[in-house]
């Protein structure tokens, strides 16, 4: 149990959890137009909003935006819960202004009230900046219909967030922020070095900030089959993944088997640019080209498969005498 959960229930504990919530410094402007000190939420959306942009949420109707008071207002549990699991205004925006179009700049404190109506409209009732796969969009153009599909589009989003809940924490370490998953499947070695007297028990371990993740040992074989997978977070200033092999020892430090450095930029400009992968049949969207200075051993491609981002990549091992590894890749979105 957290310890939020274990205030339910005492008088005044929502509105506290609240506070404590809006004191984190993310939250300390609005999400809309960045005004500092911001007295007001969004409880279904769940950001903290000043006075001004307030008075445009209410005019969207509650099946949009539900606006309360941070400091008058009584909150339901749900609505507190709702907005502790979303986290505030840095994870609803990573949402909602997913893709706002280049050259495009949000509002300031001091815009004119018809400028703050269109972007608020824009952001939330027209989810023009939504991750395509979140848009919910209405032919029939209704009022009624229209209050249904945004009524579900907040349950989607709130579903999204409650389904991982488990995992948030790695998305909100510190104040590191991160993009999406990276999952490696490290299938097999070829030739690898000889460590011990005739063979070596070799395992490969996976480096990315400060992150680590490893296989299991495969004893006596220079060609092991492995095909596991193993989940990096990818941080918004990310470099490249560094991958290393050693022979496990048991009564001394384990011997290294040779290293190479994954670019996984390609891969991640790509899946970018296509957008939600699952619209898309199967063909190649990129390469990671072999070079004298990385360590591939053909063109690395980029294929979107079954609705999938993934890359096939070849390693020749270095700094080693001997020693190739076959992996694969997939980009995994925030929204899966």
């Amino acid at each position: 149990m957290s310890s939020y959960a274990a205030g339910l229930g005492k008088p005044g504990s929502g509105k506290r959890r609240i506070r404590d919530l809006l004191n984190q410094p993310d939250n300390r402007v609005c999400a809309d137009c960045g005004a500092s000190d911001p007295k007001w939420a969004s409880a279904n959306i769940g950001v903290f909003i000043c006075l001004k942009c307030c008075g445009v949420h209410r005019s969207l109707g509650t099946h949009i935006s539900k606006v309360l008071s941070v400091t008058l207002d009584e909150w339901s549990d749900e609505e507190v819960d709702g907005m502790i699991e979303i986290g505030g205004n840095v994870s609803a925006n990573s949402i909602y202004e997913a893709f706002i179009p280049e050259g495009f700049s949000k509002p300031g404190p001091d815009v004119s009230h018809d400028q703050r109506m269109r972007y608020i409209r824009s952001k939330y009732e027209l989810q023009e900046f939504l991750k395509p796969s979140l848009r919910i969009t209405s032919r029939k153009g209704s009022t009624k219909s229209s209050a249904f599909l945004t009524s579900s589009l907040s349950r989607k989003i709130m579903d999204s967030f409650r389904t991982n809940s488990s995992s948030q924490k790695i998305f909100q370490e510190g104040m590191v922020e991160f993009i999406g998953l990276l999952k490696v499947t490290i299938k097999k070695g070829t030739n690898l070095a000889i460590r011990d007297m005739m063979s070596s028990d070799p395992y490969v371990v996976l480096n990315l900030g400060k992150q680590k993740q490893q296989t299991t040992v495969v004893n006596s074989n220079l060609n092991p089959v492995w095909n596991q997978e193993l989940m990096l977070s990818v941080p918004e200033s990310y470099g490249p993944v560094k991958l290393q092999v050693y022979d496990y020892d048991t009564f001394s430090a384990d011997d290294i088997m040779g290293e190479a450095e994954i670019d996984i930029q390609p891969l991640i400009t790509s899946a970018m640019a296509f957008g939600d992968p699952e619209m898309f049949g199967d063909m190649q969207i990129g390469k990671w080209l072999k070079s004298h200075d990385n360590p591939l051993i053909d063109d690395s491609i980029i294929n979107i498969v079954d609705g999938k981002v993934k890359q096939e990549v070849q390693l020749k091992l270095q700094n080693v005498e001997s020693g190739e590894l076959e992996l694969e890749m997939e980009w995994l979105p925030l929204d899966q």
